[in-house]
């Protein structure tokens, strides 16, 4: 494998995270807001829908991966503290919050010779460096940087893909955190290679999280939820 991913190496990784069957859902629920619905009770836990997810069973203290902690469980309605923000929800209704201006996450890329954006990030709290790529379906990593993250990643869903190179041995992972500028996401599809890459690829499962603007050789990326 080469040292760096050139154009027709670009390419060919692109191809290869495309072809993994796995689906990529993504939830737009509007610019810079978290959307919470209180769906229903187990016992003492409330069942939380967070920005149109799967429904999510939270006991009293605790946070969902989007970072909504149920503060309170009263029969009928719950009390959800979101961004520091404190809403009643009654069951079946939902609350979205905003988020204050000061409080939205982003970060400035600028292009490098080859026209590529790469940032410095990291990944359950391991350094790691990234190259956006919007061919890519999936966060991809190999084998070395999954294991400085601290993912048992054979544990994950096998997979197999071909690539420019070959066969090629995936497994299918969720990321506790992903970090890049001033951004961190929580419960991130990703993808582990059975090889070292020499960069870790940001996917459309991070793109799709972010609101995208490039003028030029800068890009910015700004969270969305």
């Amino acid at each position: 494998m080469k040292a760096g991913l050139d154009s027709r190496g670009r390419r060919n990784w692109g191809r290869f995270t495309t072809c993994i069957a796995i689906g990529v859902a993504s939830a737009f629920q509007g610019a810079l807001a978290t959307e919470v619905e209180y769906v229903g009770s187990m016992g003492s836990r409330a069942v939380l829908q967070v920005n149109g997810g799967a429904p999510r069973t939270v006991s009293v203290g605790a946070s969902t991966p989007e970072g909504v902690r149920l503060v309170a469980l009263e029969g009928d309605r719950v009390l959800v503290e979101i961004d520091g923000q404190r809403s009643q929800v009654r069951l079946g209704e939902r609350v979205i919050r905003s988020a204050r201006p000061s409080d939205v996450a982003s970060v400035v890329l600028h292009a490098d010779a080859r026209g590529h954006f790469t940032s410095e990030g990291s990944i359950n709290g391991a350094p790691v460096r990234f190259l956006v790529d919007t061919g890519a379906s999936l966060v991809s990593l190999g084998k070395g940087d999954a294991q400085r993250a601290g993912i048992d990643f054979q544990r994950g869903v096998p997979a197999a893909t071909l690539t420019a190179a070959g066969p090629m041995q995936v497994w299918q992972v969720k990321l506790d955190s992903l970090r890049i500028g001033s951004m961190t996401l929580h419960n991130v599809d990703a993808v582990v290679l059975a090889q070292d890459l020499p960069i870790v690829l940001l996917g459309m499962s991070v793109l799709n999280r972010v609101e995208m603007r490039r003028e030029g050789q800068v890009l910015r990326l700004q969270q969305r939820y």
